[in-house]
């Protein structure tokens, strides 16, 4: 199993939505609003790294209002 954390910001104004859309890509088990240099961080769980990859520049990249994203790999 692989964890990451996919730190999100996002247009003025779209946070909120960005993280109720978040909170409905499956391999997301959690995604919170936070305030500091991101907006949202979500937290993902897969089997294998190249589906993070694919959850962060696909799905999360794709969802509307998200200007960058930047993820971090768990290594415990």
């Amino acid at each position: 199993m692989v964890h990451a954390f996919v730190m999100v910001k996002t247009d003025a104004g779209k946070a909120e939505a960005t993280v109720d859309a978040a909170r409905e890509v499956a391999a997301i088990v959690e995604a919170h609003i936070v305030a500091g240099d991101y907006d949202v961080i979500a937290e993902v769980d897969t089997e294998e790294v190249y589906d993070v990859l694919h959850t962060a520049s696909t799905e999360l990249q794709g969802l509307d209002g998200v200007a960058e994203t930047k993820t971090y790999i768990s290594l415990d």
